[in-house]
Formats: structure tokens, C-alpha cells, sequence
């Protein structure tokens, strides 16, 4: 089968939603090619983490790739899908050159060229990432691995805001924990949580190709077998009480979840978010303040902040 490969140079700020909105407009499947990855990651010496030519990425940007099958017709989707990524700046994304450009590739080019730039990526002391199709040995006693092929979702570890995330559940998690994951995308904060020993885990997503794809990340990891992923609105309609809610996600969306993450959340416990640019920190403190929510740490890499709340009742 012919496929249709759209590229788009865009912005680090804007890979997770312009990859999205690829996704829902039907790729099978999308490849980022972003430098920033290479900076990302420290040398932690623990070994060479990536193996890839830096030569291979373009020079300002993100690169994102997005495979279509032939079967559907770009000319009527391709208006929709340019709109809807120039909609990204009212959420206050930067979206780079915005260029587009469209080729046909074959299906043994498409089908490999992404995993190209996907390898294990350690994202702390304690948490690797490691995609499925790769053997990888721990370099130490309590390393965790957490087996992953992003597939038509995202979250691979690389992107800062992931990262970010991981590192704020190794904080709070210390075992036998309730995790909620609002926005669930490939499910590697679900699957993270149960390294990290949580009890339960609950994975929400609105979107159906997460869902799919969160469930067989599960299934990779046989300590991860049992957290639950369902289809849902944010916490609409959740009524079970958790000890961690977790959202890697837009700033503006946090917002309409503050409320939520309270309501579900028991005394003294987390509310990890992050996926919010530097310019939304100030916004989404006094929002999360105003809820009642004591903020226990901020962290920051690059334009990217994660924010670890806990909600303090009185007696």
C-alpha cells in the first residue's frame, strides 16, 4: 500500500497537540524529529542513552510526520487540520514556521523511519523508558523499566512535559497509592505509577485511539496488567477517591480540572500537573491556590512547568 506522509515544521511547544490532531484526523502512526531531545537528556553515567546523528534532525524546530493511508482523501481533511493547529496559538502555544509539505512513501519507509529516533531513554534514577521492539538491561538493582511503543499516542519519555511528570510521581508516590490519570495519551504515567508501586491506577482519555493504544502499553508490562483504562471526560462522572491525580496536560484544560481533582482527592493528597508553558505558571498557581491546594514544588525544564499541589484540609 502507497502512503502519504505530511511533514510539518512546527515547534517543541506544539509537538504533543499538533500530534494529536494528526492522530484524530486518521494517521496510523507519526514520527517526531525533535534536537531538543538531545539537550533533554544528561549524561547520567549510566551509558550512552541515545544512538542516533544529530545530523538527522532539522536545524530550528520540530519536525513532525504524520503517515496517511491512501485510502484517505488529504485534499478534504487537510483544511480542517491546518485550522485547527493555527487554533493551537489562542491556547498560547508557539507553533513555529507552521510549514507543511506533502510526499508519497511506501509502507516499509513509514513503518520503521519513527523508530529511527525512539530509544531507551532514562528520565530518572529510578525510571527508563524502553520501547517494546528493544532489549535493554538494567544498569542497576532498582532501576524500573517501563516497556512502551507509542504507536498513535504520545508520551515516550523524551518530551519534557513527560518527563517532567515521571519525575514528580517518583517524588510522591512511596507505595500502596489510589493514581488517577487524566489524559492518559500512551499511558506511560499509568504505567509509571505502577513501578513506582502504586495499589490502584485509573487511566482516563477522551480519545478512543489512546485508549487502544494505553491498554496495550499495559499489556507490556505485566505489573501494569490491572490498571483500569476507560474512555472519559476529564473526572466527569468520577466518583472514586484517589491519593495522586496526575494530568499532562494544556494549561487551559488544567484549569477546568482544578475543581475535579479536588473533589476526588483524599485529605493531604497529590495533584501532580504539568504541560504548562512558562507563561501559564503565574495563572494556574493562583487557580490551584484559590481551590485550597497548598503548592508543594515547582519544577522547570526549558519553557515547560510541573507543579506537585496537595490538598491540606483543616481539621
Amino acid at each position: 500500500m502507497k502512503w502519504m506522509e505530511i511533514k510539518l515544521l512546527t515547534s517543541s511547544m506544539a509537538v504533543e497537540a499538533v500530534s494529536n490532531i494528526f492522530i484524530e484526523a486518521g494517521a496510523s502512526g507519526v514520527s517526531i524529529e525533535d534536537k531538543m531531545d538531545l539537550e533533554n537528556v544528561p549524561d547520567d553515567g549510566f551509558g550512552e542513552i541515545w544512538e542516533i546523528d544529530p545530523a538527522d534532525y532539522v536545524a530550528e524546530g520540530v519536525a513532525i510526520k504524520a503517515y496517511f493511508p491512501e485510502t484517505i482523501f488529504l485534499p478534504e481533511i487537510l483544511p480542517a487540520m491546518k485550522q485547527r493547529i493555527l487554533t493551537l496559538t489562542t491556547f498560547g502555544l508557539d507553533i513555529g514556521k507552521n510549514e507543511l509539505t506533502i510526499s508519497e512513501v511506501s509502507e516499509s519507509s513509514w513503518a520503521t523511519a519513527w523508530k529511527k529516533y525512539y530509544h531507551p531513554v532514562k528520565v530518572s534514577r529510578f525510571l527508563t523508558v524502553v520501547p517494546s521492539w528493544e532489549d535493554y538491561t538494567k544498569k542497576h538493582e532498582d532501576e524500573r523499566i517501563l516497556k512502551l511503543d507509542p504507536g498513535m499516542a504520545f508520551g515516550t519519555g523524551t518530551h519534557p512535559t513527560t518527563r517532567l511528570s515521571l519525575q514528580a510521581l517518583e517524588m510522591v508516590l512511596t507505595g500502596g497509592e489510589t493514581v488517577i490519570d487524566v489524559g492518559t495519551g500512551s499511558g506511560v504515567l499509568s504505567i509509571a505509577s505502577k513501578a513506582l508501586n502504586a495499589a490502584q491506577v485509573y487511566a482516563y482519555d477522551l480519545d478512543e485511539v489512546a485508549v487502544r493504544s494505553a491498554k496495550e502499553n499495559m499489556n507490556l508490562n505485566a505489573f501494569a496488567q490491572d490498571v483500569s483504562v476507560a474512555a472519559n471526560d476529564l473526572l466527569n462522572g468520577i466518583t472514586l477517591e484517589a491519593d495522586v491525580v496526575v494530568a499532562n496536560i494544556l494549561a487551559e484544560i488544567i484549569l477546568k480540572l482544578i475543581a475535579d481533582a479536588w473533589r476526588v482527592l483524599k485529605p493531604n493528597g497529590y495533584f501532580v500537573t504539568s504541560g504548562i508553558i512558562v507563561d501559564k505558571k503565574a495563572e494556574i498557581l493562583a487557580a490551584l491556590i484559590a481551590q485550597g491546594f497548598q503548592i508543594d514544588q515547582v519544577h522547570q525544564m526549558g519553557d515547560w512547568i510541573a507543579i506537585i499541589a496537595k490538598k491540606v484540609v483543616e481539621d
